[in-house]
């Protein structure tokens, strides 16, 4: 017992104090890391001179790898042979190379987004049956908030192959309208919808603003569409307001709007 005693007594002065020591250093090693990231990303992101997206992405990935030779130094200085463990790790990263494709061709995804840019942090995107703003993009996913302010991870390796729709990369945007009238003048028409264009602040007159028929509804009267163009980050307010703003001339100017309707008719022998 007393040799046993000795045994643990002897540990816990040597290794048992130097796991203690490790224990600590890298306690206080990843708060610096965290710390020092976080006071970069302010610095960097808060400067239109950098890019966001390469910012946190290279940010993010610094952490991960500093971490990891925080531990790696921590097992060596445990006396623990990291020659060997290398190679485990080695060999660990080529089976589960082969056992998650998947991941591999996210990594590679998310390469292929950050050298073709075909959307950064904060544009508003519609890709895989989503739509939202970027938010983060990651090694292997990319992290978007939509509009009704959920959260969504999207795999880059289905955002690098297949179709995205970016609504924010141009300066500019076209609100497309539609409506069918049903015995009026549509020429008239033509002249109340270029109006409201012409009235509502948001509207660019370059490009003109476009109003024609586009075609002869059966049943529905005429449709005519009409088309402004204004700032990308007033589409919606252009949108609505152009709406508002038409209902209202047509109800001042007695423009029938024709609705889908059914006769029935009762014969009786």
């Amino acid at each position: 017992m007393q040799e046993f005693l000795n045994t643990i007594i002897n540990w816990a002065t040597h290794t048992g104090v130097k796991i203690l020591i490790a224990l600590i250093i890298l306690f206080i090693a990843f708060k610096i890391i965290n710390a020092v990231a976080k006071r970069f990303a302010k610095k960097f992101e808060n400067n239109p001179k950098y890019d966001k997206t390469l910012t946190r992405t290279f940010l993010y990935a610094g952490k991960i790898v500093l971490k990891i030779l925080v531990v790696i130094c921590l097992i060596g200085y445990l006396g623990i042979e990291t020659s060997g463990i290398s190679a485990l790790i080695a060999s660990v990263g080529v089976a589960a190379g082969l056992a998650i494709n998947g991941t591999l061709a996210n990594l590679a995804g998310g390469v292929m987004i950050l050298v073709t840019r075909p959307f950064k942090v904060d544009d508003l995107i519609s890709a895989q049956g989503e739509e939202g703003i970027v938010e983060d993009i990651r090694i292997c996913y990319t992290k978007i908030k939509t509009l009704d302010n959920k959260t969504v991870y999207l795999p880059n390796s289905a955002l690098s192959t297949g179709t995205v729709i970016n609504y924010t990369e141009k300066d500019l945007r076209r609100v497309d309208l539609e409506f069918s009238v049903g015995g009026n003048d549509p020429v008239k028409v033509r002249e109340l919808l270029l109006d409201v264009c012409n009235k509502e602040e948001k509207v660019l007159q370059s490009p003109e603003p476009f109003a024609r028929v586009t075609d002869y509804g059966a049943g529905n009267g005429i449709r005519i569409t009409m088309r402004a163009w204004c700032k990308t980050e007033e589409y919606w307010d252009t949108y609505f307001n152009l709406l508002d703003a038409v209902k209202e001339t047509f109800d001042a100017n007695n423009i029938v709007v024709p609705f889908d309707q059914l006769d029935v008719h009762i014969k009786n022998d």
